[in-house]
């Protein structure tokens, strides 16, 4: 596991420190929850539905970057 430290707006450090409470678990471990929550709904996204829409009524391609609605911004 990795440690690291990141600042928080007092919103958001005050919605965490209430959730933690709530749920009798620590803040680091609300965090955690948050991001799986939030992989798992990446994971089970359908790239191919962004592209719906994509075509201009004379069937050219609108512009969108199918590559990047399809396989993310890889960085290159």
């Amino acid at each position: 596991m990795h440690r690291t430290q990141i600042s928080l707006e007092p919103e958001h450090y005050g919605f965490l420190a209430t959730e933690a409470r709530r749920l009798g678990v620590s803040m680091a471990e609300v965090v955690r929850r948050i991001l799986e929550d939030r992989m798992r709904d990446a994971r089970q996204r359908d790239p191919f539905a962004d592209l719906v829409g994509a075509g201009e009524g004379d069937g050219r391609f609108s512009g969108a970057d199918h590559d990047r609605v399809l396989y993310g911004d890889r960085g290159e």
